[in-house]
C-alpha cells in the first residue's frame, strides 16, 4: 500500500523559506513521477511542481525562479523547497507520486503573512 506523508509546513512571513518533504512508503519504483500540488481557500487544487521518471522537472509559472523540487531516490523522499515566500503562496501543500497509479498525501499547511 502507497502512502505519502509530507511535513515542513507552518507560518512565514513574506520573504522567508520552507522545504517541504514527502515521504513515500509501498513504492516499487523509487523513481516514479512525483509532484507538489496546492490548493488555498475557495480555489481549486493546481499544480506547483513535478519530476518525472526521467528526472524532467516542470514549474508553475507563480513560483518559478523561487521554489525548486528535488528528490532523493535512496529515502524515497521529494523536496519542495520554496524561498521568498508570498502571501498568495498560502495554501495545503499536497504531494503526489504516480507508482504506477495516482496516490495523494494528507497535504502539509503553509500560511505566509504579509
Amino acid at each position: 500500500q502507497v502512502q505519502l506523508v509530507e511535513s515542513g509546513g507552518g507560518s512565514v512571513q513574506a520573504g522567508d523559506s520552507l522545504r517541504l518533504s514527502c515521504v513515500a512508503s509501498g513504492v516499487a519504483n523509487c523513481r516514479s513521477k512525483m509532484g507538489w500540488y496546492r490548493q488555498a481557500p475557495g480555489k481549486e487544487r493546481e499544480l506547483v511542481a513535478l519530476i518525472t521518471r526521467g528526472e524532467r522537472i516542470e514549474y508553475a509559472e507563480p513560483v518559478k525562479g523561487r521554489f525548486t523540487i528535488s528528490r532523493d531516490n535512496t529515502k524515497n523522499t521529494a523536496y519542495l523547497q520554496m524561498n521568498n515566500l508570498q502571501p498568495g503562496d498560502t495554501a495545503v501543500y499536497v504531494c503526489r507520486i504516480d507508482a504506477p497509479y495516482t496516490h495523494w498525501g494528507q497535504g502539509t499547511q503553509v500560511t505566509v503573512s504579509s
